[in-house]
């Protein structure tokens, strides 16, 4: 029968979206994080039997005109140099906060420590976020100081070109600031610190925070002697040691940046590594290092040039790698003084306080940040449309239910088309049957009697298709949403389903949890992903099963199928599943019972069991 064909064809494009989606990006991306975490373990053991070397030296950016030093990491005229190898690690994050003096960072938001030993941002945790949904857990880490296991951190400096102020000594990863004031950095309360290098330039750093995850840092350089020097501002930041990612194609993690007029820089890891180092020249911007919910990111002047880079180095059982920027040239007269200021995301990638910065400060594209995707001009409306019920409702699982709602409604009539005219279709199949019985070998006049039918009765074949495939974008949208926004990580439901972006917790081969057996990933089948498979049996029901024996066993074990394929999917994208069943079931009937079309899901449910069709035929 047509419709069934048309059902057919819906199903499996959309079986193989999802089969395509299982096996090319599930099942690799999961062995490669088993390997990744079996290789960072391995070679976490083999940090902590190493001596401990605090304090690795900075990897500044070379001056345009001067010869790159030993351990530099920047270009030199003509040319680019690799960050230098990582230091062996300390034991622990602990011993290599406590080996150097520090300047508390204290904010609703943030907490940690700024050494006053290369003047580095490089110890920050974040307060509202945990590993786990234990609240017990710890809070996450997101910057660690040189010598710990995983170093990743934030500097800012200067460097000397070629001319005046060529060879003069300047600050680095070594030299030891002092600070003025109490010393500890809090959103009301900046903190300066200042170094003199003994010859007639005295650095002052002001760095303040805000109440989120924005720092400010300004540089301001007094000259006391007699010619003038000039120096070149730079940021960075560096992370050393190859961090563990999520391993999804469809999420970017790594060195991230909108370069000027360039727009959107993504390059992974691992391609920093096989291609070398990257660099631009950009006006306005940012760059930095992003993984799923973090970043540490520079905002160097939105209105003054400089040239950006990502630059891998270390060696391959310890790589390094590094987004920084070069600003041009800042003269520094005589008994004058010159000043710079750049800023540091470092944090949490919330969406309303990202799009805040991009508008309060000017930072171009900043939102993109977070890893909208392909489908960017649907996934962001999403999120702010569930967001915005989320604030009214107070749970991301009910919003979710009401989008699923308002996007039922948007398809609406499309929806209420394609129904009708399937029922329409169900209803002329006697009509159908009489023209197969009048042309039985002529198929060409039984295509042109049933063409001339559908035109009469206003059917269109194939409208079971349309409204199905119109909705996959918006499965894969909100699949993105789940994904990769902050906001709905460890978003409880009710019951059971404690984080929205993982999959079910229970499965159905441990009796949900009676049996004390560790399920294999592919056979978490949990209770949501039931319900969901069970909606679109009962939705496929509906009509009747199509008289060839190889199209009705696809009918009867797509809904296994599916179960098994969204078993592994985010929780929250299983229930708006279900729930889009549920509906399109209720919305379908009573069109149905409007047209006058029997209903047939009793009939279809009782054909599958022994004996059914002999009843169901008497």
């Amino acid at each position: 029968m047509p419709e069934n064909r048309n059902y057919i064809l819906a199903i499996a494009l959309s079986v193989v979206v999802l089969i395509a989606w299982h096996f090319f990006y599930n099942i690799p991306n999961m062995q490669k994080r088993e390997a990744e975490a079996a290789r960072q373990q391995a070679q976490a053991q083999q940090v902590q039997q190493q001596p401990s070397t605090p304090g690795a030296p900075s990897s500044a950016p070379t001056a345009p005109g001067t010869p790159s030093t030993a351990g530099s990491n920047v270009p030199t005229p003509g040319g680019s140099a690799t960050p230098a190898a990582s230091t062996p690690s300390t034991a622990t994050r602990e011993t290599a906060i406590a080996s150097s003096q520090r300047v508390p960072i204290e904010t609703p938001t943030l907490s940690g420590s700024l050494s006053l030993k290369g003047a580095r941002i490089d110890d920050l945790l974040l307060n509202g976020y945990r590993e786990t949904i234990d609240p017990a857990s710890p809070r996450i880490e997101l910057l660690s100081p040189s010598g710990a296991p995983h170093p990743y951190y934030a500097e800012f400096g200067w460097i000397a070109g070629a001319g005046a102020g060529d060879g003069m000594p300047l600050p680095n990863a070594q030299t030891e600031w002092s600070v003025a004031g109490n010393g500890r950095l809090t959103p009301e309360n900046p903190v300066t610190l200042t170094w003199d290098n003994g010859q007639g330039l005295v650095f002052n750093r002001k760095i303040s925070v805000d109440s989120s995850y924005m720092f400010t840092v300004t540089d301001e350089v007094r000259n006391s002697g007699d010619a003038a020097v000039t120096l070149y501002p730079y940021g960075l930041v560096s992370r050393h040691g190859r961090p563990q990612v999520a391993g999804y194609y469809i999420l970017h993690e790594g060195m991230i940046g909108v370069l000027g007029e360039a727009g959107l820089q993504e390059v992974k890891y691992k391609n920093l590594e096989k291609d070398g180092a990257v660099s631009m020249d950009a006006t306005g911007g940012w760059l930095g290092i992003t993984d799923k919910y973090w970043a540490a990111v520079l905002i160097p002047d939105q209105s003054t040039p400089y040239k950006g880079r990502f630059v891998p180095g270390g060696t391959a059982e310890t790589p390094n790698y590094q987004a920084d920027y070069l600003m041009p040239a800042v003269n520094v007269p005589a008994s004058g003084t010159a000043s710079t200021t750049a800023r540091l995301f470092a944090g949490a990638k919330e969406v309303s306080l990202i799009n805040s910065y991009e508008d309060r400060l000017g930072i171009s594209r900043f939102d993109l940040m977070i890893d909208w995707g392909w489908f960017y001009f649907l996934t962001k409306p999403l999120f702010v449309v569930i967001d915005w019920l989320y604030k009214l409702v107070g749970n991301f699982g009910v919003a979710i239910l009401l989008v699923t709602v308002m996007v039922k409604l948007i398809f609406f009539p499309l929806a209420n088309k394609s129904y009708t005219s399937m029922s329409k279709m169900k209803k002329a199949q006697p009509m159908v049957e009489q023209i197969k019985q009048r042309y039985p070998d002529d198929r060409m006049k039984q295509q042109q009697a049933m063409m001339e039918l559908y035109k009469k009765e206003k059917i269109n074949p194939m409208s079971g298709c349309l409204p199905i495939l119109l909705q996959i974008p918006v499965f894969f949208s909100l699949y993105k949403v789940l994904f990769v926004t902050i906001e709905m990580r460890h978003a409880p439901f009710f019951g059971w389903i404690q984080d929205l972006s993982a999959p079910d917790p229970t499965s159905v081969f441990t009796l949900f949890g009676l049996i004390p057996w560790e399920v294999p990933h592919f056979l978490m089948i949990g209770i949501w992903p039931l319900i969901m498979g069970v909606t679109m049996f009962v939705q496929m029901r509906l009509n009747p099963p199509p008289p060839d024996p190889t199209q009705a066993m696809i009918f009867n074990w797509m809904p296994v199928v599916f179960t098994f394929m969204l078993g592994t999917f985010p929780a929250g994208l299983v229930i708006y599943w279900a729930w889009n069943n549920t509906l399109s079931i209720i919305q379908q009937s009573i069109i149905m019972r409007r047209l006058g079309v029997k209903v047939e899901l009793w009939d279809n449910i009782r054909r599958l069991l022994p004996g059914g069709r002999k009843k169901t035929a008497e």
